[in-house]
């Protein structure tokens, strides 16, 4: 079985490249579907986010697929055109590299928090679909719990949890205050939510848009306002500042809509977190609009400091990594090594209870210490085999396996 992906991101590619590849939940998971059905597939994950699309694949041995074409077929794009953004990797370095990914130590935003969530929903949206399989649910959890040991044991003294973090403090060197200021964030999905709270908790005045036609209760955070999508044009001539993060396949903000309002004298600062992009391009050309992209928020040059707590990370991922291969390498011989064991203790059970009938004792007794016996005997098992599989090359294990299961050869 090999493990493959194949990905576009922000390193290589521009937002508007990206957003030619993202993928929507429901868009995802049609795609999943038929990428399920390709002959050889076995289980196969979309990861799609601001940042970056990932297609994960597991397949049988020797199998050829072309990640790149399918994508390409089912965004109805010229292959030659976009080849040169992606990046393939397979087996181990597909696996390193979903391991650094979960833990942001790959983001645009060094260790930011949304990209474990963000995996966690990609396997989470798999599995739902039916599409992934045993390997990809395994590697992608224990991604997962590598990245949340690193989050608990590296500290980046440079991280922001999210983007609009670093945004923030971007604005902030530019001379731009918060407290007091007039902000509307257009969306209320996640990165929505969390923009709103940055916002309110620097001192900002902070209204939040909701779509009219969703169901239920909507939550917004404690202390912003709340105001129906459609009525945005109307906040918006009020406004200091303006965060639109919404997974709309449409501008939220288009110079038309400008044409329609009469700024005032002062500036606004317009900042667009989605991919693809909410704002169209153009309102930027505007006057009195500073326009901003995802991808206008990047880390300079790393610090002495934030290598060494990069390289505290990577020790900590390496050996969560051997986690993932032990049971990787060994998942084809855990059931032979079961019946091993079960062969092992039944015949260390029959030879006992021989002896026990012999031993005076109450039979409620005699069955409590035969379970006991049981279970010691089975950890003692346990013990000796995956002993030798630490101290073994791997052929000679698999020897030490093959000879144990012809004892027990009927």
């Amino acid at each position: 079985m090999s493990i493959s992906m194949i990905g576009i991101d922000h390193s290589k590619a521009s937002v508007d490249i990206r957003a030619k590849f993202s993928f929507t939940k429901k868009r995802a998971i049609e795609a999943m579907k038929k990428l399920k059905e390709e002959h050889g597939i076995l289980g196969c994950i979309i990861l799609s986010t601001c940042n970056r699309m990932e297609v994960w694949v597991s397949t049988q041995d020797d199998e050829e697929i072309s990640l790149y074409d399918f994508l390409c077929k089912e965004k109805e794009v010229e292959k030659d055109e976009y080849q040169d953004y992606f990046m393939k990797r397979e087996n181990e370095e597909a696996v390193r590299h979903l391991f650094y990914l979960t833990s942001g130590l790959k983001s645009q935003i060094l260790a930011e928090d949304q990209i474990i969530t963000q995996v966690k929903d990609a396997l989470t949206l798999a599995r739902d679909a039916y599409c992934t399989d045993n390997v990809l649910e395994v590697l992608f959890r224990m991604a997962v719990t590598a990245a949340k040991k690193v989050k608990t044991e590296v500290t980046f003294s440079r991280a922001n949890t999210s983007v609009i973090h670093q945004a923030m403090e971007r604005l902030k060197n530019q001379g731009f205050s918060f407290e007091g200021k007039t902000c509307m964030v257009i969306g209320n999905g996640e990165m929505g939510k969390v923009t709103a709270l940055a916002l309110k908790e620097a001192g900002a005045d902070v209204t939040v848009t909701v779509r009219q036609y969703r169901s239920g209760v909507v939550n917004i955070p404690q202390g912003c306002k709340r105001i129906n999508y459609g009525e945005r044009m109307e906040l918006l001539p009020d406004c200091d500042l303006v965060v639109s993060a919404t997974a709309s396949p449409n501008y939220t903000l288009t110079k038309e809509n400008f044409e329609e309002i009469k700024l005032d004298a002062a500036s606004v600062v317009l900042i667009d977190l989605a991919v693809p992009r909410d704002i169209d391009p153009e309102v930027g050309k505007l006057q009195n609009v500073s326009l901003y992209d995802i991808d206008s928020f990047r880390i300079d040059a790393a610090s002495p400091k934030l290598q060494a707590s990069m390289q505290k990370a990577g020790e900590i991922l390496d050996d969560q990594m051997k986690e993932f291969y032990d049971w990787f390498n060994g998942r084809d011989i855990f059931p032979r090594i079961e019946e091993i064991k079960a062969d092992a203790v039944e015949d260390l059970n029959l030879r006992i209870t021989k002896i026990l009938k012999k031993t005076p004792m109450e039979q409620k007794d005699r069955e409590s210490l035969l379970r006991a016996i049981d279970t010691a005997a089975g950890k003692v098992v346990n013990k000796m085999i995956f002993g030798l599989r630490d101290s073994l090359e791997q052929e000679a294990f698999l020897d030490c396996v093959e000879g144990l299961e012809k004892i027990y050869e009927s």
